[in-house]
């Protein structure tokens, strides 16, 4: 029997027609065609292929030269269904299968169905098979090969009784009957994918339903654990901030679910899940890449996977906007199409597959839709120990490691020396180095040397520190405070595996962040660094008295005393080799008590660089200890603050450890803002250099010319921000 064409395809409603779906295999039993997953079956090939788009574009070529070649060179054996990739080959032999399918999907050529179709067969019956022993990893068997299976199955309309029997042995009902353990999150709802996947191929209204009831722990904030906060963070693998990985496939996977349930009995209402495309993922993509503070492990696995994650958030934004209200919709298409535009690194479109290049190709050609600037502001997540800034002309990123987040995650095998990421890591980009992080950068960097880190020089083993996540320090002051434009961020830092403990700050400003340590103290027997930066770069580097510049990139303010330490040279790794410039500051070997204070000037010029060393007053440091780290900057009225203890620095006073920034205003009022990142205070009491009159706006009590917090405990680490009249 001929397989229908794409045109006929659309007609019919999909794979559901009742002679295509198991044309090719043996049907378990036959039935009537059910309209309702008719329809699903047809709005799943839409979520898989997008629009119409042109056949004469790069991804659609692309798709079509890889599919013919896995479908000319499969070669069937008994270990194997393509001879370089053998069994049990969990990623790579269902990809390819899936490549096909979708190559089918889009140009229906009868020679594709059937290679998917005798490939399907020959992987279930040597690898996938009910009753195997699932050896290795439980995702492979329970999401990935299914996942992919069951798509290519239904993209082609080729299902057989051997692949339903898998996937009931595998990922029975019952898997869903708890929400713990391995079944949440981004991980519940891929079991849900599965699920209704394989409700698709027989019309199971019992599986749809239970799919869909699945899913409802998902759509809750949490407090602890896995998924979305109120902060914006989400975690997977309980210590692990991971919008960029898990999270994308999450939100790619509801937005589908969104897609082809619409209109069905099962159709999604829950909207908490729009929330998170600007509160939680937004913030971490830029120029169309996705910040690697949130990619946990995947970081390292091939070079521009900052790129490739960033697309698969622009596509799952998209794909979810045709299921948002009209003015959500469009602020998304405006916020995808500037990433597009700024993103000429890695072309958004040159990059895409075929379903996030039709939809994309239809809004770059929209003159309607504008291009939505790069958002200026600071975002704070102190759930999850991330802050990104953003000002004119640069952007920052900062990774932190607490009580609640590992300092780095490793696991099968992967990442196995991002030991210190987060021992304050802080990743920057000013305009020309946006491929800063993405080009070769983690297998040719010094992992000794992050930039912003401060570290014991001990070595290490490969995957030191527990599996997954749990990297954990034992400190709970991980977060600052932010009003939305500047902040005061601090970490309380003890070194993964290691005697070392710091107290490290960062005050984000305008045109500059200023990094302050104390008590930088260890016993390990070796020298304890501060890597002002490493820059994965060949560019001249000048240095003068209190600073340095790279050119292309910034400046530096590393004021005397201090000994700014450099090396420029070349690192190979991952059979790749890049050029690096880095800049570190020498604590000795088991310091006591040791400190530094520098500036980071983005985008800055050598001249500007000098300028600002001449001009310390700028910016002043009144404390940098063990107890308090604090600056001020009187251009703006700026005074801001961690505290580690209670006390006293640049005229602020405060009852209990805290992190404060307060900004005077002309007409003698100001805006105080306070957070408590060990979130423990029953009550914050802060006194400003001027006494405080009245509370104009927000949530604290003048009280003896200050102010009173109140349970900033049940904050989250939120930051609190009041207005004040002052005397």
């Amino acid at each position: 029997m001929p397989l229908p064409s794409r045109r006929s395809f659309l007609r019919l409603g999909g794979v559901g027609a009742a002679g295509t779906l198991g044309a090719l295999t043996p049907a378990r039993a036959a039935h009537t065609p059910d309209d309702t997953f008719t329809l699903l079956r047809h709005r799943w090939r839409e979520v898989a292929t997008g629009p119409p788009g042109d056949p004469r574009a790069r991804p659609y070529r692309e798709l079509a030269r890889a599919a013919a070649r896995y479908r000319d060179t499969m070669a069937p054996g008994p270990s194997w269904l393509w001879p370089d990739e053998r069994f049990p080959s969990f990623t790579a032999t269902p990809r390819r299968l899936r490549v096909m399918a979708l190559a089918y999907a889009l140009d229906e050529r009868p020679e594709l169905a059937r290679a998917v179709a005798e490939g399907m067969s020959h992987y279930v019956r040597h690898v996938y098979a009910a009753g195997a022993e699932p050896a290795g990893n439980w995702w492979h068997w329970q999401i990935g090969v299914p996942k992919a299976l069951l798509d290519a199955a239904v993209l082609t309309g080729q299902a057989s009784a051997e692949l339903r029997d898998a996937v009931d042995h595998f990922v029975p009902l019952s898997r869903l009957a708890s929400y713990g353990g391995t079944s949440t999150a981004a991980n519940r709802v891929d079991l849900c994918l599965v699920t209704l996947l394989r409700a698709m191929l027989d019309d199971d209204h019992e599986r749809a339903r239970a799919a869909v009831a699945a899913l409802a722990p998902v759509f809750r904030l949490v407090s602890d654990g896995d998924g979305f906060y109120r902060d914006g963070s989400y975690i997977q693998h309980s210590y692990v901030p991971y919008q960029g990985t898990y999270g994308v496939t999450l939100l790619s996977g509801l937005a589908t679910l969104y897609a082809v349930l619409r209109g069905s009995p099962w159709e999604l209402t829950d909207t908490n899940v729009f929330d998170t495309v600007e509160r939680s993922f937004a913030p971490f993509v830029r120029d169309g890449a996705c910040m690697d503070l949130v990619r946990g492990r995947s970081v390292g696995r091939r070079a521009f996977g900052d790129h490739e994650s960033g697309r698969a958030i622009a596509a799952a934004v998209l794909l979810l906007g045709e299921s948002a209200p009209t003015e959500v919709r469009a602020r998304w298409q405006a916020m995808v199409k500037g990433w597009a535009v700024r993103g000429t690194y890695r072309p958004v479109l040159r990059h895409a597959d075929p379903a996030l290049h039709a939809r994309l190709t239809v809004i770059m050609d929209d003159d309607a839709v504008p291009a939505a600037p790069e958002p200026l502001g600071h975002r704070l997540l102190p759930m999850s120990a991330r802050a990104v800034h953003r000002a004119p002309g640069w952007c920052a990123a900062l990774s932190m490691a607490s009580h609640r987040i590992g300092h780095y995650e490793h696991g099968n095998g992967e990442n196995l020396r991002g030991w210190h990421t987060g021992s304050g890591m802080l990743y920057w980009w000013a305009e020309g180095s946006g491929d800063q992080y993405s080009d070769a950068f983690w297998p040719t960097v010094d992992p000794y040397r992050l930039p912003g880190t401060t570290v014991s020089t001990r070595r290490l083993p490969d995957g030191a520190g527990a599996g997954w996540g749990d990297t954990r320090t034992p400190w709970r002051w991980v977060g600052g405070a932010s009003d939305g434009t500047y902040a005061a961020v601090g970490q309380h830092l003890s070194g993964l595996e290691s005697t070392m403990e710091a107290f490290k700050s960062w005050f984000f400003l305008d045109d500059a962040v200023v990094c302050l340590g104390a008590g930088i103290t260890a016993g390990d027997g070796v020298a304890v660094e501060t890597i002002v930066d490493n820059r994965r770069t060949s560019a001249a580097l000048t240095t003068g008295e209190g600073w340095a510049h790279v050119e292309g990139h910034g400046g530096y303010l590393v004021p005397g005393p201090q000994v700014l330490r450099t090396l420029r040279d070349r690192r190979a790794g991952g059979g790749v080799s890049r050029d690096y410039t880095t800049l570190w500051l020498d604590h000795g070997v088991d310091p006591r008590d040791a400190g530094y204070a520098y500036t980071l000037l983005p985008g800055a010029t050598p001249w500007e660089t000098r300028l600002r060393a001449a001009d310390p007053g700028r910016v002043r440091v009144p404390a940098n200890t063990a107890r308090v780290q604090a600056v001020q900057v009187p251009a703006l009225g700026l005074t801001a603050a961690c505290f580690w203890n209670a006390g006293t620095a640049g005229g602020l006073t405060v009852s209990a450890p805290c992190a404060v920034l307060v900004r005077e205003r002309p007409g003698g009022s100001a805006t105080v803002t306070v957070a408590d990142p060990r979130r423990d205070l029953g009550e914050l009491s802060v006194t400003l250099p001027r006494p405080v009159a009245g509370v104009l706006e927000g949530d604290a009590v003048a009280a003896r010319g200050g102010l009173r917090f109140g349970r900033l405990a049940d904050r989250e680490g939120a930051s609190v921000t009041v207005r004040v009249r002052l005397a």
